[in-house]
């Protein structure tokens, strides 16, 4: 059964009912499209030592060696999720993706990480390396600062054999089940 409807505000509580039955099957998916949009990372380098998808797995793997939760690990496996489709601005799409799913800190911390991370090569580029300055005094800058110099700065590491994404996959299906911060979550509740 499809919606009956030209406009939205013509819509029924029986379209919504059709739809929000589609749509809990396909947010059901929502672990397997993220990790297939992993995936797209693989093989490219983008001119580092390693490709997006490692770089990626490093940074989860010396998150989840430090002792850091289910979500943050997640949050540093998908930090850079966003290269694909938002070329000049990944850290927004990566954000944008976790932010139902995660903490306010959590989410702070990964669309600001590019700005801390430009500490270490913004000079090289002809831009400011201390723009981070800027999100200083900010309740999670801490936060981003410990995940860049401990995490993503050391993620490039040619040497270390390759990771299998799929020693993630169980966090990504749990961080992914359900929302935390969303609109749209009393109606996801309802409908599941």
């Amino acid at each position: 059964m499809h919606a009956n409807f030209n406009k939205m505000s013509d819509s029924t509580a029986d379209d919504w009912q059709a739809i929000m039955g589609e749509q809990m099957q396909f947010f059901s998916k929502l672990p397997d499209r993220i990790l297939a949009h992993m995936q797209l990372l693989d093989d490219d380098y983008g001119g580092f030592p390693v490709d997006r998808l490692q770089h990626s797995l490093q940074t989860a793997e010396l998150a989840a060696e430090a002792g850091e939760d289910e979500q943050f690990v997640v949050c540093a496996l998908l930090h850079d999720i966003g290269d694909t489709l938002g070329s000049t601005n990944h850290a927004d799409v990566a954000a944008a993706i976790l932010q139902p799913f995660v903490s306010e800190a959590n989410y702070w911390m990964i669309k600001h990480h590019a700005i801390v991370q430009g500490y270490n090569f913004f000079h090289h580029i002809g831009l400011d390396r201390n723009l981070r300055d800027t999100l200083k005094g900010h309740a999670h800058y801490a936060q981003t600062e410990r995940f860049v110099s401990k995490y993503d700065d050391l993620a490039f590491d040619a040497r270390k054999p390759k990771l299998a994404l799929s020693l993630f996959e169980p966090m990504v299906r749990n961080v992914f089940a359900k929302p935390i911060n969303s609109i749209y979550q009393k109606a996801l509740n309802k409908a599941s």
